[in-house]
């Protein structure tokens, strides 16, 4: 590792807490290096050497106000590292920002590979490949069959109009990133809007699932589940929808957006659909909603990272390149939509 501090996180003052906090727990100085391939918030490993950790923080620079809770993240992990789905065992919460610049949280670091492409995925060769996307949906359906409130996470959201809610949240997230013209993007909003599906009974969501949030193990299962920045108690059909989006061909050869359907072995958006229902019992034929839906989050949140980029705000590679993307977000979106 790199003797200098990556940005955003000095392991000096974060040394110095753990050893208030959790005394005995490092043995040695720390050095941090940043994980590359993050778009929202900042994930860094950090070790003494001997052991080694994950520290996640807020991006640099301004954020928007429901975006980016650290306090969630850790809230939810805890709740869930007893159950049967695989997340990293949590550490430490810190809520105190003037320790390394954000609140932050430290969690335990699990060996395994985040498949963000299709050329990392086909080395797994066909059957493999398929055992991992499945495994994938498998390991949601153990979410979504979690009784929050077993797990302390019973007042976790409000899944009374979740739908709309959502609806009216990312509208409202795009209005805070919007600096320029998006056609479609309004039409494709409101439409969902007018179109709102019945929900299942809700259970706790991830809110950002795909293979790229997971790590997978040398024996081809899944180890962790990661990044729930954006989990809440909602509609778990939320989460299907995103997984289906990202199981479509997207058309984006070397995209900075992570898409692993082109590997041989690959199932079918339909083969995804199919096993979840048949796991989880819920019946899924107003999927095309949710994945109308899940283009629509993506362009915006694509948007938002455009916008912190021309700011200035984001760190990491790739940037340069998602604002092209997002157009072709909203066409996907208004298709699905009008062919469900």
């Amino acid at each position: 590792m790199s003797s200098f501090p990556p940005p955003g996180l000095d392991p000096g003052p974060l040394r110095g807490h753990l050893d208030r906090e959790r005394p005995g727990l490092v043995s040695g100085p720390l050095e941090a290096r940043l994980i590359e391939g993050g778009r929202s918030n900042l994930t860094y490993t950090v070790t003494d050497s001997v052991r080694t950790w994950v520290v996640r923080r807020p991006p640099l620079g301004h954020v928007l106000a429901t975006a980016h809770d650290m306090k969630r993240e850790h809230r939810v992990i805890s709740g869930l590292h007893p159950t049967a789905v695989p997340v990293p065992e949590p550490v430490l919460l810190c809520e105190d920002a003037s320790v390394i610049g954000a609140p932050f949280y430290v969690m335990e670091y699990v060996e395994g590979t985040p498949f963000r492409t299709a050329d990392q995925l086909a080395p797994l060769g066909e059957e493999r490949t398929r055992q991992v996307v499945l495994g994938l949906v498998d390991t949601l359906v153990d979410l979504h069959a979690v009784d929050p409130s077993a797990v302390g996470l019973g007042d976790f959201g409000r899944p009374e109009g979740f739908l709309d809610r959502q609806l009216r949240r990312w509208g409202k997230q795009l209005d805070a990133s919007r600096n320029r013209e998006l056609p479609g993007i309004d039409e494709l909003h409101a439409g969902l809007g007018r179109a709102l599906p019945q929900s299942p009974a809700p259970t706790v969501v991830h809110g950002d699932y795909r293979l790229d949030n997971v790590l997978v193990g040398a024996d081809d299962t899944i180890k962790a589940v990661l990044d729930w920045e954006m989990s809440t108690l909602g509609d778990p059909l939320t989460d299907l929808g995103l997984l289906v989006m990202y199981s479509s061909d997207l058309g984006l050869p070397h995209s900075p957006v992570s898409t692993t359907s082109g590997a041989p072995g690959h199932p079918s958006p339909a083969e995804l659909i199919e096993r979840y229902a048949a796991r989880s019992g819920r019946d899924t034929s107003a999927l095309s909603w949710y994945t109308a839906f899940a283009w629509f989050k993506l362009a915006v949140i694509l948007e938002g990272i455009h916008y912190r980029y021309t700011l200035g705000q984001t760190v990491g590679a790739g940037f340069d390149r998602i604002g092209e993307l997002v157009p072709l977000f909203i066409e996907h979106g208004l298709t699905t939509f009008q062919e469900g």
